[in-house]
């Protein structure tokens, strides 16, 4: 037991260490290979936890935020308590599954039709690949449908068993998605021939 608590502590310094890093200006691709080697085999509540220590020790939600990025280059969604053979994630109709069913077609989107038509217009910014862009960016825009369904049913739940650490952080990280996706919109509806001018240039 001491072994696995001195473990804990480790890790959750570790953590620490890997966020100031990203603080510091070290790249997802820099830190990567440690956060593999120490948390690969890490179950998401560990991680969860974590975290929430973290931000109890005070450490501000947007510094935990900067791991997102960490955590999906290195699990990619196959961290190994997601794929409990009896989880109710995979029950058709259950939240979580209706949540992972809509990441999946948020995923075809992007994609299927959003980069193809992304790369139509680098190379030609007419105004059929302009309308098609801010079609790709209206759909997009129902990640806020799906990010305020997720806050308002899921968040109070984890709440209400004082988890409330993961909540912020993914919260925060949805509110950096959603102002992205209004600046891309933003830009295409100000759009007048200046692709050097473009948000990613």
């Amino acid at each position: 037991m001491s072994q696995e608590i001195n473990n804990r502590e480790y890790r959750q310094k570790l953590l620490k260490d890997l966020i100031m890093q990203l603080h510091e200006g070290k790249t997802v691709e820099e830190v990567k290979p440690v956060f593999e080697k120490y948390f690969k085999h890490v179950s998401t509540e560990e991680i969860s936890e974590l975290e929430q220590n973290l931000i109890m020790e005070g450490m501000p939600v947007e510094e935990i935020q900067r791991l997102c990025d960490v955590h999906a280059a290195v699990f990619k969604g196959s961290i190994e308590d997601i794929h409990r053979k009896e989880s109710m994630e995979n029950v058709t109709g259950h939240p979580v599954n209706v949540f992972k069913s809509e990441n999946r077609a948020v995923e075809r989107l992007i994609e299927e039709k959003l980069r193809p038509d992304l790369e139509a217009f680098r190379e030609d910014d007419s105004q059929e690949n302009i309308n098609s862009l801010r079609e790709d960016f209206g759909l997009l825009w129902d990640l806020d449908k799906h990010y305020k369904r997720k806050e308002n049913l899921i968040f109070p739940y984890l709440e209400k068993y004082e988890i409330t650490g993961p909540p912020r952080v993914m919260w925060g990280v949805d509110d950096e998605i959603r102002d992205s996706i209004k600046d891309v919109q933003k830009a295409l509806l100000e759009y007048r021939g200046k692709k050097t001018n473009w948000p990613g240039r």
